[in-house]
């Protein structure tokens, strides 16, 4: 349906409160008195629905009744599409009880098959009882469940038709749990990460009155998706916990036309609105001047950056590009977090715009050790790091080393937090749970980092470390060297270590292209190669591959472990396509084409 933009909370009729509820139902009870709620929008700019709290409420509700049957604390699973009916589900599963899972609702290039046994590898292991999904999704989770025991697979009106209790359920308490929340990259050994009332809501009340300071004009902007902590726990849930008004574009409608997300924000005269790096910079890439100029974005005081690792130069280039439209680059906010707690462990200061730490990053890999480089090297040695900023109140943050010592300021290990924000473990998987978190609280976050005047510095993935000759690197330095080439657009390269003939570790970067032409793919890779042995002194085996090539994982980021055991399924069942001999001549022994079709 069509209507009119929900006006914003300055208007909402009630005094604003920040998140100080003890669960989520408490938070939707106060938000319906006002006059905010969400409002979605389609690929062609269009309001096609508005969802007031109030009627959130009345509806969620209505539906615990047809719900509560299914069983108290039983999964619920919903393929979280961006759409008013999984806000009404969601919420329905808080009224009744019921333990809401949201589901991907993307169809990646995989296709078809490789989504529906996704969903039911998901739909398994989270024991669903029943599972939701909107209309246009509807098909594949009836065929993702099908031979499984569940009640209903269903749309909304569907599971409207179960019979209903004569009264409202009660609502959940605060250690009761709230939802489910799966991992990226989980899609072969899922883990879901099980968040109770008090975790989320201990959370949200620190993201929302310490990480950005709301004020009384902060009106949200979202294109993330509603299965991702960032979507999920950031904007859905935060907007409610907090009565503000947020404006959806859907997530696919984003990739396809990104200069949406920014008009919806320049129209509406949005505030805040957060992205991963890649966000940021497609929408950089895909302006044209005349874009540029119909925007007004000097609204914008929050552009909270996150989810994965951040590039300084990046976000500089980005700033540039938008500062014409009004863009104010100290708008930039990063922050660090994960699904395991909640959301957020830490955000940089409001307005301060992005800031880094140049380091010796011979000195980094060679010692563990962060420090500035030597006047005169810093061309040569020096990397800068994003600063993530100090740690929410409640959480506690160490850096460890392998044998669990905390470490000093500007020494490099393992993150270690603890906090009321920190999962129960993951669902039905007890020994995952003991890998990361200990019997006293503290989660081991599998990221590298270090402190440096009480601000954290996040510098990679411990699991995605290469170490190459004793030299530590990092994926992410050489997915960046490719993203740099005028072929390669942003996340179209994945980085990782398979072993060599004598059991050695080799890097591989493989990278996606457009490019058909022989020459041109065989210079692209010598590039690659003399850019990385020059930055990183190391040698690095490229494949190039055709368009779509690459997996992602649920949240659609690039998933470097998939990547690897595809790159070894290729090098072992299939020969590589022969190159003319002028190309051939061109490349080095340790460069593979995959000529695109």
């Amino acid at each position: 349906m069509m209507g009119t933009t929900l006006h914003t909370p300055t208007v909402s009729g009630i005094p604003l409160r920040s998140a100080d509820f003890p669960t989520l139902t408490e938070a939707l009870d106060y938000a319906a008195t006002g006059t905010s709620g969400f409002n979605y929008y389609d690929s062609r700019d269009n309001l096609t629905a508005t969802l007031p709290y109030a009627e959130l409420r009345q509806r969620a509700i209505a539906m615990a009744r047809h719900l509560a049957p299914l069983g108290r604390g039983q999964r619920l699973a919903l393929v979280a599409h961006t759409h008013p009916d999984f806000a009404v589900m969601f919420y329905a599963c808080q009224y009744a009880g019921l333990v809401p899972v949201p589901l991907p609702a993307a169809v990646h290039l995989g296709g078809r098959e490789a989504y529906v046994r996704h969903l039911r590898q998901l739909l398994r292991d989270c024991e669903a009882v029943a599972a939701f999904a909107p209309a246009d999704f509807i098909g594949f989770l009836q065929e993702a469940s099908e031979g499984l025991s569940l009640t209903l697979s269903g749309t909304l009106d569907e599971f409207l038709a179960l019979e209903a209790t004569d009264t409202d359920p009660l609502p959940p308490g605060p250690s009761s749990l709230a939802y489910l929340q799966y991992t990226s990259g989980s899609t072969r050994f899922p883990r879901g990460t099980m968040i109770t009332q008090a975790a989320v809501m201990a959370n949200l009340y620190a993201i929302f009155n310490h990480g950005f300071a709301l004020n009384t004009e902060d009106r949200f902007c979202s294109w993330l998706p509603h299965y991702h902590d960032m979507g999920l726990v950031g904007i859905v849930l935060g907007c409610v916990a907090t009565q503000r008004s947020v404006d959806y574009l859907p997530t696919r409608e984003f990739a396809m036309r990104p200069r949406l997300w920014l008009k919806l924000i320049s129209r509406n005269r949005c505030t805040i609105s957060f992205s991963p790096p890649f966000g940021y910079t497609l929408c950089a890439r895909r302006l044209r001047p005349a874009d540029i100029e119909a925007l007004d974005l000097s609204s914008w005081r929050v552009a909270g950056v996150g989810a994965e690792m951040i590039h300084p130069e990046s976000l500089r280039q980005v700033a540039e590009i938008l500062a014409p439209a009004g863009f104010d680059e100290r708008a930039f906010l990063p922050c660090y977090g994960m699904a395991e707690c909640a959301l957020a462990v830490s955000f940089a200061p409001v307005g301060s715009g992005p800031r880094s730490d140049l380091i010796d990053i011979d000195r980094l890999s060679r010692d563990g050790e962060a420090r500035p480089p030597v006047e005169g090297e810093a061309a040569v040695k020096g990397k800068s790091f994003i600063d993530c900023g100090r740690p929410l109140p409640g959480f506690e943050v160490e850096i460890r080393d392998v044998d669990g010592k905390v470490l000093p300021d500007r020494r490099c290990g393992t993150v270690y937090l603890r906090g009321a924000s920190v999962m129960s473990g993951y669902f039905g998987n007890p020994e995952a749970t003991q890998e990361v978190l200990s019997d006293d609280g503290w989660l081991n976050t599998g990221d590298l980092g270090y402190f440096a005047e009480g601000a954290l510095y996040v510098t990679g993935r411990a699991k995605d470390l290469m170490i190459i000759k004793g030299r530590n690197i990092w994926p992410q330095d050489l997915e960046y060297l490719a993203e740099q080439q005028p072929e390669v657009r942003t996340t179209d390269a994945s980085a990782f270590t398979v072993p060599d003939q004598d059991d050695e570790e080799t890097a591989v970067l493989v990278v996606q292209c457009r490019e058909i032409d022989a020459l041109k793919l065989a210079a692209l890779a010598v590039r690659l190669k003399q850019a990385i042995n020059a930055e990183f002194g190391i040698q690095c085996l490229i494949e190039l591959v055709p368009p779509h090539t690459l997996p992602r994982t649920s949240s659609g980021k690039l998933s470097r472990s998939m990547a690897r055991n595809d790159f070894l399924k290729r090098r072992q069942d299939e020969a590589q396509e022969a190159l003319p001999p002028e190309a051939t001549a061109a490349l080095h022994r340790d460069v593979a084409i995959t000529i695109p079709h």
